[in-house]
């Protein structure tokens, strides 16, 4: 018996290691396996961290787009509010103050006509540089504030010996003919500016602007807003007045 006990322990021994051995050797391809299944979802992490930052970064420019006009406008808005605060809207900043008009040629405004049934004609650069002073109206029949401003241009023309052109703003010819016929129509030549390229050129902010341009065709005087009567006594009708005694 003794023997026989001696004999079967190094079979347990075995037995023992080679469990052991099954044992590391079931551990290995689990622990293969763990690490497959792992780097797929440590990928799809760092990919869905990428994604959420660029979709961060996309909001954040698609909120600069949208807050930039905003910006922009109250940027104007505030250059504006200088200029009344001061008294003086034609205080705004103008490169073209003392320099020639710029080059142009208007389109006559179609179907406008005067009293007597005659069409009202249109004109260009050349037109405001024939020794004569003359007053340039930007408006447009959408125009809130001109409609505020227009009573004193209509006083303006009947009342004083003044030369008052009209550029019509961006607006429908049907439109600006009903405005001027339901009105009155203070000019004696109006210009359709359809496309605002004109405007653009002589450096208009927004409708109503007046212009007064010397006998020379320069531009001597801005008014940005509806017209008072403050600057019609005491800037735009000196200034004619000044042109016309000029030598």
């Amino acid at each position: 018996m003794t023997a026989k006990t001696k004999t079967m322990a190094p079979k347990a021994k075995t037995s023992r290691s080679k469990t052991a051995n099954a044992k590391q050797t079931s551990a290995k391809p689990t622990s293969a396996k763990t690490r497959k299944v792992t780097k797929p979802k440590t990928i799809k992490a760092k990919a869905t961290r990428a994604k959420t930052k660029t979709t961060k970064k996309t909001e954040r420019r698609a909120h600069w787009g949208v807050a930039l006009p905003f910006l922009f406008f109250a940027g104007l808005a505030c250059l504006f509010w200088y200029a009344l605060q001061t008294g003086d809207p034609s205080r705004l900043p103008s490169a073209l103050i003392g320099r020639t008009v710029p080059d142009f040629t208007l389109p006559p405004l179609e179907g406008l006509k005067s009293e007597d049934g005659a069409a009202i004609p249109s004109f260009d650069a050349r037109d405001l540089a024939k020794g004569q002073a003359t007053i340039v109206n930007v408006f447009a029949s959408w125009c809130v504030p001109c409609l505020v401003e227009h009573p004193m241009l209509m006083t303006l023309a009947e009342e004083n010996d003044v030369r008052l052109y009209g550029i019509n703003y961006k607006d429908a010819p049907a439109s600006a003919r009903r405005f001027l016929g339901r009105y009155g129509n203070p000019y004696s030549r109006a210009g359709a500016d359809a496309s605002g390229r004109t405007a653009i050129e002589f450096g208009v902010y927004g409708v109503p602007e007046t212009y007064v341009i010397s006998g020379e065709g320069k531009i001597v005087y801005r008014h940005v807003g509806p017209l008072t009567e403050e600057a019609i006594t005491t800037k735009l009708l000196p200034l004619v007045q000044q042109s016309k005694s000029a030598p």
